[in-house]
């Protein structure tokens, strides 16, 4: 574990659903000051891209650095439920390989103190050893003193829901200044639903303004590495949901005091799937091997020659798509051309600019480059030269010219599904039943106590009276499961409690300080004279916690 004082923080603010539109990227209409301030301080990433359009796949693979086609996290939501649709094998929890955890628990492990404030969203629920505090008002001002700190604050005023039309309600940006991609609509009505967003842009900017301010204050900038970015890109048609660049390109800037230059540009390309990694690496921790992710900034930093992105079910609709990309060109195979591509999709179905398209295409009113929705079948691939054609609108694939650009993409995107696309060709019910055998979630076996010491062979679980000092092993018998615990007791003159050997018990707790949040257990537990009450459950990704357990000890 480092033992570096001078470890540096790390903060992340993330967006909902926003592509580069600030000014700091070249936006004319943005009002974003301090985003742009962080910019002039910081590194802009021009291609950093999500492994989804949307928001939970995208989310599962930056938690835990795999990708979600590996996992078993690519259908949008897990959670879902309509009363419509009941034959879907929904709601369910992904049940990813046993290896695979929260990357925030390495970081807890290395004592660093690990916030998340508020959203998670990761197709399965955060388990209790992955976070210090998860939840509205988590905060790196409530660590325990000198701890070094992971924090996240999600900032969800630029979610798609955002352009929804509000009665009596106008945007304060301009209608007329704003301009929508050729291929939608451009009506009033259009025009003021991505107003609002521009709005909801600059509402998000001033919170985050007030984030770093709050950094500042507590005199931990210059050692505190910044993170902005959005989950995937804005919440348009043809936009969200897709792996078009106007789905997956997000903005990424980082400001590394004494490290990053001031105002520089990067054209690497950068997978949120990296995020986990790169922050790893970052703290000093080993990133394990078995993280799909790369680190792309520090000693350790691999380039990327492509990204990846997929697209499956959305609430109530399947299809399936698969896209790679490198600098210059997209490629996308589209593995259902039969499925339209305004599949029903309800909750897409609400937002203003959709009712235009529908409103104009009844009307026979829609051009060519906005017919593109509603092209049908969809073509089995599409290629694009992103830089010549950043709308994505002229497919390439049957170019003579581009022959040697389309075979070398569809080779290495047949690498990474015959690597990465584990859960891609079965289908949704099987994969359930294979993760929820009987479709019950299977649960987390309890925890059991061993302790060891003078009157314990640390053999048989138990708890009683001992001779001090003495450890208490903690142990879950399934396999991948982390354990969480709580103390409680009177305390001696010497430290009531700390890991063997490691005086913050590798979880970043204040020795000898009682504390209410659940601690993550890494090394068996030290107990000083005193008594104490120990409680713990053990949990695993997709499988229900454990039932609660504790066990009393006197040590004399």
């Amino acid at each position: 574990m480092p033992k570096d004082a001078n470890r540096p923080n790390i903060l992340w603010v993330s967006f909902e659903d926003t592509s580069p539109r600030f000014a700091c990227y070249g936006d004319p209409v943005a009002r974003t000051p301090n985003v742009d301030r962080l910019a002039a301080s910081a590194c802009r990433f021009d291609n950093a891209f999500s492994v989804a359009g949307v928001c939970a796949p995208s989310r599962s693979a930056i938690i835990t650095g795999m990708y979600p086609t590996f996992i078993g996290a690519h259908h949008m939501r897990t959670a879902h439920t309509n009363p419509a649709t009941p034959e879907l094998p929904t709601p369910y929890e992904v049940v990813p390989p046993p290896y695979v955890k929260a990357f925030t628990e390495y970081l807890r492990a290395a004592g660093y103190y690990c916030t998340n404030d508020k959203k998670t969203d990761y197709q399965f629920a955060p388990p209790s050893t992955a976070w210090d505090e998860c939840g509205p008002g988590a905060h790196w001002r409530h660590r325990p003193e000198g701890a070094p700190f992971f924090a996240v604050f999600n900032l969800d005023w630029t979610h798609e829901s955002g352009m929804w039309e509000k009665e009596g309600s106008e945007p304060e940006t301009d209608p007329g200044r704003v301009s929508l991609p050729p291929y939608l609509p451009d009506t009033p009505k259009a025009r003021r639903a991505l107003a609002r967003h521009y709005d909801n842009l600059a509402k998000a900017d001033r919170r985050l303004g007030e984030i770093l301010d709050e950094l500042e204050a507590d005199g931990l900038s210059e050692n505190t590495i910044v993170f902005i970015w959005s989950d995937h890109g804005e919440g348009l048609p043809r936009g969200k949901r897709w792996p078009y660049d106007s789905g997956i390109r997000i903005p990424l800037i980082v400001r590394w005091p004494g490290v990053i230059e001031l105002g520089s540009v990067s054209d690497e390309l950068v997978s949120l799937i990296d995020l986990g990694p790169t922050v790893l690496s970052l703290a000093g921790c080993e990133v394990p091997r078995h993280m799909q992710g790369r680190a792309f900034l520090g000693p350790k930093a691999e380039p990327r020659e492509y990204v990846y992105a997929t697209r499956d079910r959305h609430d109530v609709s399947y299809d399936m798509v698969r896209a790679v990309r490198d600098k210059r060109f997209k490629y996308i195979r589209n593995y259902c051309p039969q499925v339209p591509y305004l599949d029903w999709i309800p909750y897409r179905n609400r937002h203003p600019v959709m009712h235009e398209i529908w409103r104009l295409h009844l009307a026979g009113e829609l051009n060519e480059a906005q017919q593109t929705l509603f092209r049908w079948p969809k073509p089995v691939e599409e290629l694009y030269d992103c830089e010549e054609d950043p709308y994505e609108l002229n497919n390439l694939a049957e170019s003579p010219a581009h022959r040697a650009v389309i075979s070398r993409l569809r080779s290495a995107l047949d690498s990474w599904r015959e690597r990465y696309d584990v859960w891609g060709d079965v289908p949704e019910e099987q994969m359930v039943r294979q993760m929820w055998p009987g479709g019950v979630q299977p649960q987390t076996a309890p925890v059991v106590f061993i302790p060891i010491g003078d009157g314990a062979n640390g053999v048989m679980p138990g708890e009683g009276t001992f001779r001090g000092p003495m450890l208490v092993q903690l142990h879950c018998a399934t396999q991948g499961a982390s354990i969480a615990y709580r103390v409680e007791g009177e305390y001696g003159d010497r430290p009531a409690i700390q890991a063997a050997g490691d005086v913050d018990g590798g979880s970043g707790r204040a020795t000898g300080e009682a504390d209410d949040r659940w601690m993550l257990y890494t090394v068996p537990l030290r107990l000083d004279r005193g008594k104490y009450r120990i409680i713990a459950r053990a949990e695993r990704i997709g499988y229900k916690p454990s039932e609660v357990r504790e066990a009393k000890f006197e040590v004399n």
